[in-house]
């Protein structure tokens, strides 16, 4: 058993974790992988998104640092089409609230986002 406790925010975290034999053995061999390094065919796969190099990251900064400040309901309204669903034009969201440049303000019940960048 793995226990996991903390706090997210305000929110306490108390998770505790059953794995059988079945499962240390994966996740012993899992962690062999990665201490290996990657492979051949690793390093000839497509290379992951990153931050730097992130279309959709770059067309939600763009919108708002093109618009100035947005009601987070409608940045969601316009990430939405952009991104195909819901639950991605969410993570752009969040995305944004933790961008260095941006600054979050309460107008009322709706956070506004502003471009300080």
């Amino acid at each position: 058993m793995i226990r996991i406790r903390g706090r997210i925010g305000n929110w306490p975290v108390d998770l505790e974790v059953d794995l059988d034999a079945s499962d240390w053995a994966q996740l012993g061999k899992d962690l062999s992988a990665v201490e290996a390094g990657p492979t051949e065919a690793d390093a000839t796969a497509a290379p992951r998104s990153s931050p730097g190099n992130d279309p959709l990251w770059q067309a939600a900064q763009d919108l708002l640092r093109e618009a100035g400040e947005l009601s987070g309901p409608a940045l969601l309204e316009q990430f939405e089409p952009l991104t195909g669903n819901m639950a991605a034009a969410k993570r752009l969201l969040v995305r944004l609230r933790h961008c260095p440049q941006v600054r979050i303000q309460q107008d009322g019940e709706t956070p506004l986002y502003r471009w300080t960048g």
